[in-house]
């Protein structure tokens, strides 16, 4: 994958299949310890210990249709070989955490590709999951809540094309002002 929002992209899919109703995304840029770091939590249905320890093998997959995974060992591939490193936390019944770190100017770290769209595609099309989106940069810190959305529009569905529209300018005029871009 060569964008980062492709892999956070694939965690929430994970998250998704282990039943999760909330997913939270948080993207940190700090460029003063030279680290961007994205975690993704969820409050699915969790792992064991013994799956969380082989979840990194490329060779394990808990899917039935594939005999390999490559979602999250290719995301510790990329974070090892740009000076950062993936941790998972989970607990069964409880939910995942997934913690993906990078040298920030690592010249090999992927760029973060477009959450505009990678939030945008998670809402249309799983309308029945919320998701909780937090960047920070030293710029600033931008939050997205479905949550708050619903409550605004209690009888649209988010992916009602005007609400569509809104959320996507909402989170790209909030990316922006935290990027310090035009």
């Amino acid at each position: 994958m060569e964008e980062l929002s492709l892999h956070i992209l694939d965690i929430v899919q994970n998250s998704i299949s282990a039943m999760a109703k909330i997913v939270s995304i948080a993207v940190m840029e700090d460029d003063r310890n030279d680290r961007l770091t994205v975690v993704v939590e969820d409050n699915g249905r969790g792992m064991s210990a013994e799956t969380v320890k082989r979840v990194l093998d490329p060779f394990y997959t808990t899917r039935t249709t594939r005999k390999v995974g490559l979602g999250l060992p290719l995301l510790g591939a990329v974070a090892e070989a740009c000076g950062g490193s993936v941790v998972i936390n989970s607990e069964l019944g409880k939910g995942t955490s997934v913690r993906a770190s990078f040298a920030l100017s690592h010249i090999d770290r992927p760029p973060l590709g477009s959450m505009v769209d990678t939030m945008v595609t998670l809402i249309v099309c799983n309308p029945d999951i919320d998701f909780f989106y937090e960047h920070s940069t030293p710029r600033g810190k931008f939050e997205f809540d479905t949550r708050l959305v619903r409550r605004e529009v209690p009888d649209i569905p988010l992916g009602e094309p005007d609400v569509l529209q809104w959320i996507r300018s909402y989170i790209s005029e909030g990316l922006n002002e935290i990027s310090g871009g035009a």
